[in-house]
């Protein structure tokens, strides 16, 4: 039975659509610390600021927001990489990077019902919500009179840049949001160069929830996940299942037959140990092969800055010849 806290996860990864980013075998990069830094406002705006969110919201701020309280982690992670981390009163319990952010009021949170008398007594001038937020959630925060920006999770990497711009405006921090935008940009062309040389794409396995081996949760076509491991030069072994997010048969893994296993649910135990005992898995060529790693989850399941460390990190797990 799996734990509440791997129920959330799970339920994190599909409200996401990436899954909402690993100490492998090879190693894979170290993510880039964000910046925690907080400047003074590059430049104070006189007049409102003006925006639909993604719920197609129009939302107002009469000048960039200086008391924010963030509802998912990948917008704690946004606010603290554009250099907004002091301007952060309050955040949600799964916010956990930077580590900077654990210094931050607890909000509570998936439901934050509860929690609603201390979130309107921290008087937040905006309240950045995610997909991980259901629309319920914003209107209950609106009826407080609370201005709440909902922020759509990017389809792509691409997306990543707009979200950036958003954040950026909403907090003052647009020239910080720019420049981490083009040092992006240059490192995604790096691996995207590398990759376009590459003459064979092994099949990798995905792994979001194991706790039943006999059926592991995993990414589908379409997903965010599907994505990266296709842009890092892989071929998703979950890209014939009918859905996004779903579970894989045995039979069905192993005439998919992996060269690759990442481990995404190694934050809740799984281990490498554990899937070689697996019964059946044996026949899977990355066992065979030991080519089965543990993946930092939370660099691609996070729709974030820390994105690109994880198409990165995936770059180097899937072609390790190419990233030495």
């Amino acid at each position: 039975m799996r734990s509440p806290l791997r129920k959330f996860f799970l339920l994190f990864v599909v409200l996401c659509g990436m899954v909402t980013a690993c100490s492998p075998a090879a190693p894979i990069p170290t993510a880039t610390p964000l910046p925690t830094a907080a400047p003074a406002i590059e430049s104070p705006r006189s007049t409102a600021i003006v925006m639909t969110d993604g719920l197609g919201r129009r939302v107002t701020l009469s000048q960039p927001a200086q008391r924010i309280i963030s509802l998912a982690p990948s917008n704690t992670e946004l606010l603290f990489a554009i250099g907004a981390g002091g301007q952060i009163i309050g955040r949600d319990s799964f916010s956990d990077y930077p580590p900077e952010a654990a210094a931050l009021q607890d909000i509570g949170g998936p439901s934050f019902g509860s929690n609603m008398e201390m979130i309107t007594k921290l008087q937040p001038d905006l309240i950045l919500a995610a997909e991980i937020n259901t629309v319920e959630q914003v209107a209950d925060f609106k009826k407080l009179g609370l201005t709440v920006y909902y922020l759509s999770n990017p389809a792509d990497l691409t997306g990543l840049y707009t979200n950036l711009e958003i954040v950026g405006k909403l907090t003052g921090r647009e020239q910080k949001a720019a420049e981490l935008s083009e040092s992006f940009k240059k490192r995604i062309a790096a691996v995207d160069e590398k990759i376009a040389g590459i003459t064979q794409r092994p099949v990798v396995f995905y792994e979001v929830d194991g706790t039943d081996p006999a059926k592991p949760w995993t990414t589908g076509p379409g997903s965010f996940m599907d994505k990266m491991i296709r842009q890092a030069g892989g071929v998703n072994a979950g890209g014939n299942l009918p859905i996004q997010w779903a579970q894989i048969s045995q039979e069905e893994l192993i005439l998919q037959n992996p060269d690759l296993i990442l481990l995404g649910d190694a934050k809740y135990g799984t281990t490498i140990e554990m899937v070689k005992q697996r019964a059946g898995w044996d026949a899977i060529k990355a066992v065979q092969k030991d080519r089965i790693i543990t993946f930092n989850d939370d660099l691609i399941s996070r729709p974030g800055p820390r994105l690109v460390d994880g198409l990165e990190a995936l770059a180097k797990a899937i072609h390790p010849e190419l990233f030495p």
